[in-house]
């Protein structure tokens, strides 16, 4: 009886890659060659259509070869959820997540899985991303980002650490578990716990299409972050308005003592417009924070699924489509 090889998926999400296609089926190709040879595994690629524009799911399906599969959601759910899609999706002893705009190296991806391969006691080899091109402004930004988020957690989220990693198999059950509408990745990932090992590495530049995130996205992102595992930005603002208080209590008296004492006349417009600006003002950055955390906890409540399967192409047939039923 021959002996059962050990496996592993590899789970790609993309939006409008249809000009990256031909490159990153031949960059698997390669990548599931090396594996084979150097760690005996079989592999079964996963790529999850996030709602893409274009015909990158059919340029895919014509120039995948092996044991394959494409996940088609019925619109564009976002990155973070597509992951999700292709973790539900695997059945491999591991998986490796990676992007399919060519920026997720072949060198590096299997020094990761070499990595997990090689040390028994690891669960979690992630790449940590070395900021090497990002300006300074942007990294300090992001360090403040990662002090904030971290503060007052049991858990701290690597800085600089995205999806491209590999995982056990008990990790990614574990992860699929997480049920998450409002889904942000790095935290859920760093939640989850067992044994994590970062790698550092640089991406490799986008020789094909462009970012599909803008500086707008990274603030919604970040956003989304804050809203799902801190309440740090709600005690900034509760403590911006307790020294506000204290301001216009140390104001207060300082008018009362200088009528009292002085005859000094009470400042008016100009002193009763900045308090009215500045209580007015906390008091709506409160309000909106409120609404946010109070939206999540809506979509929360809501119980829809998180994803939506329109259709799966795989590879031992190729164009025929398995209808999907609704993830939850």
């Amino acid at each position: 009886m021959a002996e059962l090889r050990p496996s592993l998926d590899i789970v790609a999400p993309f939006f409008n890659e249809a000009q990256s296609a031909s490159a990153f089926a031949g960059l698997l190709d390669k990548l599931e060659a090396a594996v084979s040879q150097r760690f005996g595994m079989t592999v079964h690629k996963i790529l999850v259509d996030d709602g893409s524009r274009d015909d990158g799911a059919e340029r895919f399906s014509h120039v995948l070869s092996g044991s394959w599969e494409i996940v088609r959601l019925s619109r564009n759910f976002g990155k973070e959820v597509a992951v999700l899609a292709g973790l539900d999706q695997s059945r491999g002893d591991m998986v490796l997540i990676m992007d399919a705009d060519l920026q997720h190296s072949m060198d590096i991806s299997l020094k990761l899985i070499a990595e997990l391969v090689e040390n028994p006691n690891i669960d979690v080899v992630f790449a940590q991303n070395d900021r090497r091109e990002a300006s300074w402004r942007r990294s300090q930004l992001a360090r403040l980002f990662y002090s904030l988020i971290n503060s007052s957690q049991r858990f701290d989220i690597p800085e600089n650490a995205g999806d491209f990693r590999v995982m056990r198999g008990a990790v990614v059950r574990a992860l699929t578990s997480l049920r998450d509408k409002r889904r942000f990745n790095k935290g859920l990932f760093a939640w989850a716990g067992f044994r994590q090992k970062a790698m550092p590495y640089s991406p490799e530049n986008r020789a094909i299409g462009t970012s599909k995130w803008s500086r707008l996205n990274l603030i919604a992102f970040s956003l989304e972050g804050f809203t799902s595992f801190s309440v740090i930005p709600l005690r900034i603002i509760s403590l911006s308005g307790m020294l506000a208080a204290l301001a216009g209590l140390a104001y207060g008296a300082k008018v009362f003592f200088e009528v009292m004492f002085y005859g000094i006349a009470v400042p008016g417009y100009p002193s009763l417009m900045v308090a009215v600006v500045l209580l007015g003002g906390l008091n709506l950055t409160l309000l909106g924070l409120i609404g946010e955390y109070v939206w999540v906890t809506l979509s929360e409540s809501k119980d829809r699924p998180v994803y939506i399967v329109r259709d799966v192409v795989r590879g031992d047939a190729p164009g025929k489509l398995s209808p999907g039923a609704p993830e939850t």
